[in-house]
C-alpha cells in the first residue's frame, strides 16, 4: 500500500509541511509514503485543457505518476481567511480519474489559531467531485499548530493536547488504511465489471 501526502501551503518551510512530515513518520501501516509539497513544483493554473499538463517546464507528469501508484491520500491545507489554498484547489482540479478515482483521502486543516473547520467543509463540498476522490468520514483540524507536532519533542514533555492530537492522527491513519484496502476492491470491480456507458459519467453530479 502506498500513501501520498499532499501539503497545500504556498509557502516554503510551512507548518503544513511540518504536519505532513509528522504524518509521514506515523503512517507505518503503509508500505511506502511520499510527501508532495506543492509549492516546490511548477504547475499551471488549470484551464480545462489537458495539454497544459505536459507544457515545457510543467511538473505535472511527475506528480501524476505518484498519484496513479497511490492507494490513499492525505490532503493538507492551511486555513487562509477561512478557505483552502488556491494551489491545493488547483491541484485537485488537475487530477484526472486515472490519478485519483475511487481512492480514499484524509482531509487535514492546519491553522495557527482555533478555527480551521471551513477548509474541510470546502474540500468536502467541491474539492473531490470530478476527480472522484473519496474523503473518509474522519478528518483532522490541527489548531494552534505552532504548539504541537514539533520535531524532537520528548514524549515526557508532550502537553495533553499535543498527545491527544498525535493519538487522533494515529486513529485516522488506521482508518484510512482500512478504506484503502476496501476501495482497492472497488477499483478492481470498476475495471472488471465496467458500466456500458461509463465514459458518459466521468463528471460527478
Amino acid at each position: 500500500m502506498k500513501l501520498v501526502i499532499v501539503s497545500g501551503s504556498q509557502r516554503n518551510s510551512s507548518e503544513s509541511a511540518k504536519v505532513a512530515a509528522y504524518i509521514a513518520n506515523a503512517a507505518n501501516q503503509f508500505k511506502t509514503v511520499q510527501h508532495i509539497e506543492l509549492c516546490k513544483y511548477q504547475l499551471p493554473f488549470w484551464d480545462g485543457d489537458d495539454e497544459s499538463k505536459s507544457a515545457p517546464g510543467c511538473d505535472w507528469p511527475l506528480i501524476s505518476e505518484a498519484l496513479v501508484k497511490a492507494d490513499a491520500f492525505v490532503l493538507i491545507t492551511p486555513e487562509w481567511e477561512g478557505m483552502a489554498t488556491p494551489i491545493l484547489k488547483n491541484f485537485l482540479m488537475m487530477c484526472a480519474l486515472d490519478d485519483t478515482a475511487h481512492k480514499p483521502a484524509l482531509l487535514v486543516s492546519v491553522v495557527s489559531g482555533i478555527s480551521g473547520a471551513y477548509p474541510i467543509a470546502e474540500l468536502r463540498m467541491n474539492g473531490c467531485k470530478n476527480n472522484k476522490l473519496v474523503p473518509i468520514p474522519d478528518h483532522l483540524i490541527i489548531r494552534n499548530v505552532g504548539d504541537v507536532l514539533n520535531a524532537g519533542t520528548d514524549d515526557a514533555q508532550l502537553s495533553e493536547r499535543d498527545n491527544s492530537i498525535r493519538h487522533r492522527i494515529g486513529y485516522s491513519l488506521h482508518t484510512l488504511h482500512q478504506y484503502s484496502q476496501a476501495l482497492g476492491q472497488v477499483r478492481q470491480l470498476q475495471q472488471q465489471q465496467s458500466y456500458s456507458q461509463q465514459d458518459k459519467y466521468s463528471y460527478a453530479m
